[in-house]
């Protein structure tokens, strides 16, 4: 059975989206008998690569699913938010050699667009599974 960290970021100025996905990965945890032994909240998107360096640490964890949203804004700071996010969680996952996954869908959506790709929760865990399987 994989063990997976799961890192959840909190900010979510458009309501539910955080939820769904949520869900979302709690349903494909459940889907492929993984087990989800910590979940990790942070403020924002910005904020996931030091939890998931935490849980990438523990002898516990087998792979790090990480879940955010980044919606559109009205300068680039949603942009320069995702790619500091992804950077520092490929970073974390080369140099612990554990699996960290990126569920954190945008930047450059609408709400609706959000809304409509909250699956990528369930992806980001399978994928996770995945790779701690090889």
């Amino acid at each position: 059975m994989v063990q997976l960290g799961l890192v959840v970021a909190q900010y979510d100025k458009h309501g539910a989206v955080i939820e769904a996905m949520r869900q979302s990965a709690s349903a494909a945890a459940a889907d492929h008998d993984a087990d989800v032994v910590e979940t990790v909240t942070v403020p924002g998107a910005y904020d996931t690569p030091l939890a998931a360096d935490r849980l990438a640490r523990r002898e516990d964890v087998d792979a790090v699913a990480v879940l955010g949203v980044v919606i559109e804004g009205d300068t680039d700071h949603d942009q320069v938010i995702a790619d500091a996010a992804a950077q520092g969680l490929t970073d974390v996952s080369l140099e612990r050699d554990t699996p960290v996954t990126l569920g954190i869908i945008g930047p450059g959506m609408s709400k609706d667009e959000a809304e409509a790709r909250t699956h990528k929760g369930g992806s980001a865990v399978t994928s996770a599974i995945e790779l701690a399987n090889l």
